[in-house]
């Protein structure tokens, strides 16, 4: 496992790290038992960076998490989880206002079962007034920085020309990292075009869905996918290419996001599953066929970065 600055933050984290959405059950319902194992798997396996939110599962994620952080000691894991996105009941809501901002940090920290949170992210600023979020939430977060209740304040975004307009509304300091995810895999590498911007104001980087939300799997996206017809059917015959050369596509896509950029500081990728877990730090700390790459990126052809829209 290799360990990178995340900007300024002085916090050095695992290439690989884990996004606990699985934990809620997000794709497929889980065992809670084999759920809580799969931390302490990806803990045992060199990742210090966990990734959650109230959002995933609606509390669940969070909750269950937490049973498992109550048995790790806490040097040896940084925790970042979001506010803004919520959900109840099935339904999704959001709430940026600097009194929910607050109330959720809190809330949070109840369910993890910990006394301070190391990074705090404004959770999809899409979905917000950016303005709201410049003025309102990102202030509200820092104000908790301040007292020593978060340790670093980011924010996350499928589209990262949002998260640039956020850094370049707020003053200096106020975001340490942002999040982007699905713009730094085998068919997107539209983040590669931001890291300067980022870079040049001390920004850290974290990348996630290294699967780009399944398009990269031999089983192809869920049916809920919001990728146009076209990708999909081209991410499947990138898989089938690499099926026929007996190297799975997914060790290729968690390899390709991991390993080639230490400018980005981790990946996230998620699972309940233990063997999955083991499955892919394994994969990371191998060498990758960097020919196939290339012959991927080909398969993939003028689908190279075709954009969709968050849900």
């Amino acid at each position: 496992m290799q360990y990178n600055e995340l900007g300024k933050t002085g916090m050095r984290l695992s290439n690989l790290g884990f996004g606990a959405s699985s934990l809620g059950g997000v794709f497929h319902g889980i065992r809670e038992s084999e759920a809580i194992e799969a931390v302490f798997t990806a803990i045992e396996g060199g990742i210090n960076f966990i990734d959650v939110s109230p959002y995933y599962g609606h509390l669940k994620a969070e909750t269950v998490l937490g049973k498992a952080l109550k048995d790790l000691e806490r040097g040896k894991y940084y925790l970042s989880t979001k506010v803004g996105r919520y959900g109840k009941d099935g339904v999704n809501t959001w709430d940026y206002s600097a009194r929910r901002a607050k109330e959720s940090v809190y809330e949070s920290m109840e369910r993890l079962n910990v006394d301070y949170i190391d990074l705090i992210n404004v959770h999809d600023v899409e979905f917000a007034d950016l303005r709201q979020v410049v003025e309102e939430t990102l202030p509200a977060l820092c104000q908790l920085r301040r007292e020593g209740v978060v340790r670093h304040v980011g924010i996350t975004d499928l589209q990262p020309e949002n998260l640039k307009w956020v850094v370049e509304h707020s003053e200096e300091g106020t975001v340490e990292s942002v999040l982007n995810f699905c713009h730094y895999c085998l068919n997107d590498d539209l983040l590669l075009d931001h890291l300067d911007f980022f870079e040049e104001r001390g920004i850290g980087i974290v990348n996630a869905s290294p699967f780009s939300m399944g398009l990269l799997s031999m089983r192809g996206a869920p049916t809920w996918h919001p990728a146009p017809q076209g990708l999909k059917d081209a991410c499947q015959r990138a898989a089938k290419l690499c099926d026929e050369r007996g190297y799975p596509i997914d060790k290729l896509a968690i390899q390709y996001s991991t390993n080639l950029n230490p400018r980005i500081a981790t990946t996230l990728f998620s699972s309940a599953n233990p063997d999955n877990v083991r499955k892919n730090i394994a994969y990371v700390n191998e060498p990758m066929d960097t020919a196939l790459v290339e012959d991927v990126k080909a398969a993939i052809g003028d689908q190279m970065r075709v954009r969709w829209k968050n849900s």
